[in-house]
């Protein structure tokens, strides 16, 4: 694939970019925090909302670069529609990193850290993806990659709930367990459908 650019055409791909490195510096801050001490848990999450923000904004510069861009790289509900996916996945590992304080959860198990650590593999891999949105070559390799992370993650999931209704008799650590597994398993879902878009668009282009 390779999209003729007109000039500041590539200012999308530049803010695409922005985000898939927001998305990456929270997926590391919430794989640390789920690695140390609870102590710690709090400035982890203003750190985390801290970039949330940040997506929030560079999704809002997407959208405004659109309503005022004549021409642009490819369709116009795609380029929406990958920044809200991506937004999307920044909003969940927030909402992870969050729940585990609103919560009260200080010991973290060992099925929360290993989602934890798919969502920064996959944060990695979309990264890679996007930075080839404006050339495409090499880029099947992460999208299969994203595809193979995002089953680890369900086998994990489904693992983790598994476990959780046949071990745990207090039913208020059942519900906010069962809370912070679904929200870190939507974050790897949406990092799926990061893939599919990206994948969508190299079909159309090619």
């Amino acid at each position: 694939m390779a999209f003729r650019l007109l000039p500041r055409e590539d200012e999308y791909f530049v803010l695409f970019a922005q985000m898939t490195e927001k998305i990456q510096i929270a997926s590391n801050g919430l794989v640390e925090m789920m690695q140390g001490e609870s102590e710690n848990f709090e400035s982890y999450v203003k750190r985390i909302k801290d970039l949330e923000h940040e997506c929030d904004e560079l999704m809002h510069s997407v959208s405004v670069k659109l309503n005022k861009s004549f021409i642009t790289p490819f369709d116009r509900e795609d380029i929406f529609t990958l920044a809200v996916a991506l937004d999307d996945v920044c909003d969940y590992i927030d909402a992870g990193a969050r729940a585990i304080v609103m919560y009260g959860i200080q010991d973290i198990s060992d099925h929360a850290k290993h989602l934890a650590k798919v969502i920064q593999g996959l944060a990695m891999e979309i990264n890679s993806a996007v930075s080839m949105l404006n050339k495409a070559n090499g880029m099947n390799q992460h999208i299969v990659e994203i595809h193979r992370l995002e089953n680890e993650a369900d086998d994990v999931y489904f693992r983790a709930i598994g476990e959780l209704f046949q071990k745990e008799t207090d039913p208020i650590q059942l519900i906010k367990w069962k809370e912070l597994y679904e929200i870190l398993e939507n974050a790897t879902d949406r990092c799926e459908s990061v893939a599919n878009i990206i994948e969508s668009v190299v079909l159309k282009h090619t």
